[in-house]
């Protein structure tokens, strides 16, 4: 079975309440779409989390903005105000400075733009309606929103997993499953398997952080 996870945005308590709903196997694989960092207080927590994790399951990675965010500013030394504008604060005091950060740029910069699999794409943002896969610019994968979904059949013959545009409940159509529910809201941390199109989701509402 093959379960996709929606951004997680440093809730750590919450990660570890959905993971402990799915019924995970030993053969399961995990795609998490993006967005481990910034805004909830505990990235530090959720990425060594992960890092865990993907010892004992097949784990793919997506970048998100957010995680482009952090390498642009912490690696590249650029688009800094940008990231702090979006939440980075809470990343750094959870890392306990930049410094520790940089600890973690392995995992960082091992995060993928897109997974596919079968009739399924995965990517944390959407997809320029109309360009070939291969063929799409980084910066959309990781930011596009409303192109992408008010979009009709935008990748033919494939159906777009999701996460970036957070919703009060997935988004569901033929072509596109959106499963960013706005944890680090208030929301729920969504999961979808994907064989049989199920959703598992746990509330992050009063959760301890």
């Amino acid at each position: 079975m093959t379960y996709a996870v929606g951004d997680i945005h440093g809730c750590f308590f919450a990660l570890k309440a959905l993971l402990e709903k799915l019924p995970l196997g030993k053969e399961d694989e995990l795609v998490f779409l993006g967005d481990y960092v910034d805004r909830g207080p505990n990235s530090k927590e959720v990425v060594e989390f992960l890092m865990e994790l993907s010892k004992h399951h097949r784990c793919i990675f997506l970048r998100g903005n957010h995680e482009e965010m952090l390498l642009n500013c912490v690696k590249n030394h650029s688009g800094c105000d940008l990231w702090y504008f979006n939440g980075a604060r809470s990343t750094v005091e959870s890392f306990g400075g930049i410094d520790e950060i940089r600890k973690y740029l392995d995992f960082f910069e091992s995060t993928v733009y897109y997974y596919e699999k079968g009739n399924f794409v995965f990517v944390h943002g959407g997809v320029k309606p109309g360009i070939p896969l291969e063929e799409q610019d980084p910066f959309d994968l990781v930011w596009i929103r409303e192109e992408f979904i008010y979009s009709e059949n935008p990748l033919p013959g494939k159906t777009v997993v999701f996460g970036h545009t957070p919703l009060e409940k997935p988004y569901v159509s033929s072509d596109k499953i959106g499963i960013d529910t706005g944890c680090v809201y208030g929301g729920k941390l969504t999961a979808f398997r994907v064989e049989d199109r199920t959703f598992f989701q746990v509330e992050c509402i009063g959760r301890r952080w």
